[in-house]
C-alpha cells in the first residue's frame, strides 16, 4: 500500500493525462476530445511511494456524463490524501470554477496551472503568487508536456 494517494482532477483537455504520464512514467492514451479517460486510472510515483489517480475530466461536481459521475463520486468518497487540480492557463475562468467548488469542501489541494508556456508565448503573464494568495491554495505554474515545474508540484504535495 502506498503512503499517499493523490486525486488528479481537472476539466477535459487540461493536460491531466499528460501530467499523469510524466509523474508515473506511464503511457496512458492522450487525446484532444472529451471522454478519453472514462474511468479512473491509478499509477505510482515510485520514488515517493505515492499512488496518483487520474480521474475523468469534469467541469463541475454536478455531473452531466457517466465519466463525470466517476470523478465526482471519487472526490466525495474522500479516499485520498490530497487533490492535484490541473488548471488550463488558457481557460482560467472556466477552469477555476471547478477549483472553487472543490475548495469549498475543504479538501487539501494543490493547483497546477498548466500550459503556462503557451500563455507566455502569447504575451500573457499570470501572476501565480497573487492567484495563489487570492484562492488560499498553493498554485504552481507548469507545462506538463515540457516537464516544467513538475518538481515544484511534487514538493507542494509533500
Amino acid at each position: 500500500m502506498s503512503n499517499k494517494t493523490i486525486a488528479l482532477i481537472g476539466n477535459q483537455n487540461c493536460g491531466k493525462t499528460t501530467l499523469f504520464n510524466v509523474l508515473t512514467g506511464a503511457n496512458q492514451y492522450v487525446g484532444n476530445w472529451p471522454g478519453v479517460t472514462v474511468d479512473k486510472v491509478i499509477g505510482k510515483v515510485s520514488s515517493l511511494d505515492w499512488d496518483i489517480v487520474d480521474l475523468p475530466g469534469l467541469y463541475s461536481l454536478s455531473p452531466y456524463s457517466p465519466e463525470e459521475v466517476v470523478s465526482r463520486n471519487y472526490l466525495l468518497k474522500g479516499d485520498f490524501d490530497a487533490v492535484l487540480n490541473i488548471v488550463d492557463a488558457s481557460h482560467l475562468e472556466r477552469s477555476l470554477s471547478l477549483t472553487l467548488e472543490v475548495a469549498s469542501f475543504g479538501l487539501p489541494m494543490v493547483v497546477a496551472l498548466n500550459m503556462i508556456d503557451v500563455m507566455e508565448a502569447t504575451g500573457i503573464k499570470i501572476d501565480v503568487e497573487k492567484l495563489s494568495k487570492n484562492l488560499g491554495i498553493k498554485v504552481i505554474d507548469i507545462s506538463a508536456s515540457k516537464n516544467i515545474g513538475i518538481d515544484k508540484v511534487l514538493e507542494a504535495l509533500k
